[in-house]
């Protein structure tokens, strides 16, 4: 046929396995054409398993076919076909027993209890052993470390390590052959998948995924040789991977030259968040900055920064004691010998001297001593890492994750002052039933004024153009156009005559209700004379406790995605995370950053 065919139990089961085989053989140091493997089972995924990693390199004598009747040999006539004939190996050996006597790999795909212990004892050093058979599998983990422990073991099972799941593969498989329009999946595809999955799973591991299966963060090792199935790069992953080997093999009736863009594109399927920021990201690969991630000292804060630099959007300069650095990263499994890191060490940086005397300036009239400068700059990572930035040794900073967000701007604020002729502000976008929608002040402004209610309307709406949008603002309060009436809202009314008067350059109105500002058949039908040309997409909310109440509760119940608060309108990018922010939510705050969108 002239259409992808591909049966999920068979080559599903046979790249997923092939993956984490991959990744065992690496861990004990063998190589493909060398090592000694036993395939017990021999049906449609077994037969699958052996000619996939016959494709990608092992050699065909090493490799011994079992069934119910022994080896299959050259030369055995009982219970073969052409099939189990194609694999049958020159040997003297009869039985699973035989076979697997210094076997360095066993594949199972056959019944439970298959292997016994004595056959487990008899293989070589550090054995990798697949016992894939469901539900219960030729051998369990708890048998064979009873017998050895120098054993690297893969299951069907999801209540153990290392789970040989087919939902990691033909999902995305079929996304990469379909998106090029492939005639077939050949084995190219095949192994760039088993390749694409092994890979990740050296990779260091997102926040999203530890979040999903609420344990411990899975480390490349023996206990993690196969990614799990919920993690979010996967769809990124291996759909380009499919695609590249499909186009590169003859068999894709579509090109797809830009594979960086596919995959950005699949990461936004599943994810508002990467969709929203895509032209974001894509701007600050083309014009990396140097970021400041003041609290390097944490773990998701190391994790953010190597993802940062991993990404291409430029250098991350990690904060901290440099001893204490490396010994959260080792004990964490995180790699930070990578092109685009940078550690830096406030007490022993040549530039202390230099911060000491720029904020000694700023701050010695309002009630600072020199040694109460010289304390915040050898001991706070926020002043030091946001004089960094006001003196033009980093583009921007991202700090945050160990103190809450008042606070943390309060820092900032000592050592950066506001754009000339801008408020500083904070915008959250929300991304809700694929409307997007930036809502302000939800950071600073506690009760503002009139005059300051229009001031964070003007910032607002500069905000959403930078990030692409044509703003159209509504000016929120709890009465719409004069009912009912109260001092809040003549608050609003009078920012709608202060813009009205200085003739801004945005379409805005109000006071009005969140429903009325975001519902066009209510605006229309009961409102025709508001001056807004469709729902407003930019949200000025008339208190900062009302702003950051709805955003709270649009996010918990009612499935919206929200990014922010954003820090807008400082004379230098700086971003605030939440307190305890994961890692990705980290990397976009200093992708944010990067592109000076909030400054």
């Amino acid at each position: 046929m002239d259409i992808p065919v591909f049966h999920d139990d068979q080559h599903g089961t046979a790249i997923i396995a092939a993956a984490g085989l991959i990744n065992a053989l690496e861990l004990t140091g063998r190589d493909l054409k060398t090592t000694k493997l036993v395939c017990n089972g021999a049906g449609a995924a077994a037969i699958a398993c052996i000619e996939l990693i016959k494709a990608m390199g092992f050699n065909p004598e090493n490799v011994t076919l079992c069934d119910t009747k022994g080896v299959i040999y050259q030369g055995r006539s009982e219970g073969m076909n052409q099939w189990k004939s194609a694999h049958a190996v020159k040997t003297d050996k009869r039985t699973l027993a035989e076979a697997m006597k210094g076997a360095d790999v066993v594949l199972g795909l056959s019944q439970k209890d298959a292997f016994s212990e004595d056959m487990i004892r008899s293989m070589a050093d550090r054995p990798i052993i697949f016992a894939m058979a469901n539900p219960d599998p030729e051998i369990t983990p708890e048998e064979v470390a009873h017998i050895r422990d120098d054993a690297i073991m893969a299951t069907g099972r999801s209540d153990y390590p290392n789970q040989v799941n087919n939902v990691l593969g033909f999902p995305y498989i079929f996304r990469g052959a379909l998106d090029v329009r492939a005639s077939t999946i050949n084995d190219e595809m095949k192994i760039a998948a088993v390749n694409a999955l092994a890979s990740l799973a050296r990779e260091d591991v997102p926040d999203d995924v530890v979040a999903a299966y609420q344990g411990a963060r899975p480390r490349f090792g023996a206990q993690y040789i196969i990614p799990v199935p919920f993690d979010p790069r996967l769809i990124s992953a291996i759909p380009v991977a499919v695609a590249k080997a499909a186009i590169e093999s003859g068999v894709a009736r579509r090109n797809m030259p830009d594979m960086d863009a596919y995959a950005r594109e699949l990461s936004a399927r599943r994810d508002p968040i990467a969709s929203t920021l895509s032209q974001l990201y894509e701007r600050v690969r083309r014009y990396q900055k140097r970021i400041v991630f003041a609290e390097a000292e944490e773990e998701q804060v190391m994790r953010a920064a190597l993802s940062y630099a991993n990404q291409g959007l430029g250098t991350a300069i990690l904060l901290g004691r440099e001893d204490l650095i490396h010994s959260t990263a080792e004990r964490a499994g995180i790699d930070l010998n990578r092109p685009g890191l940078e550690i830096v060490n406030a007490r022993i940086s040549k530039r202390v001297d230099t911060y000491i005397d720029y904020l000694y300036a700023r701050l010695q009239r309002q009630g600072y001593l020199h040694r109460d400068v010289t304390r915040l700059i050898h001991n706070d990572r926020n002043h030091f890492a946001a004089c960094m930035v006001a003196l033009g040794d980093a583009d921007g900073m991202v700090t945050g994750v160990t103190r809450n967000y008042s606070t943390a701007l309060g820092d900032v604020r000592r050592c950066i002052d506001a754009k000339p002729g801008h408020r500083v502000i904070g915008v959250s976008i929300v991304l809700a039933r694929g409307r997007t929608v930036f809502v302000a002040d939800t950071a600073v402004h506690d009760m503002p004024t009139a005059e300051e209610l229009a001031e964070i309307a003007q910032e607002a709406a500069g905000f959403a153009r930078r990030m692409g949008y044509e703003p159209r603002v509504a000016m929120l309060a709890y009465s719409t156009f004069g009912h009912p009436s109260g001092e809040r809202s003549e608050r609003v009314r009078e920012a709608v005559n202060i813009l009205d008067k200085r003739h801004v350059n945005f379409e805005f109105d109000g006071e009005m209700a969140a429903d009325v500002a975001l519902n066009r058949k209510i605006m229309e039908s009961l409102y025709p004379f508001s001056r807004l040309s469709g729902p407003a997409n930019v949200l000025i909310m008339p208190a900062f406790h009302s702003a950051a109440i709805s955003t709270r509760m649009l996010q918990e119940l009612g499935g919206s995605t929200v990014i922010g608060p954003l820090l807008v309108g400082l004379d230098k990018p700086v971003q605030i995370t939440s307190m305890g922010a994961k890692d990705s939510d980290i990397v976009n705050m200093a992708a944010i950053a990067a592109y000076g969108a909030g400054a």
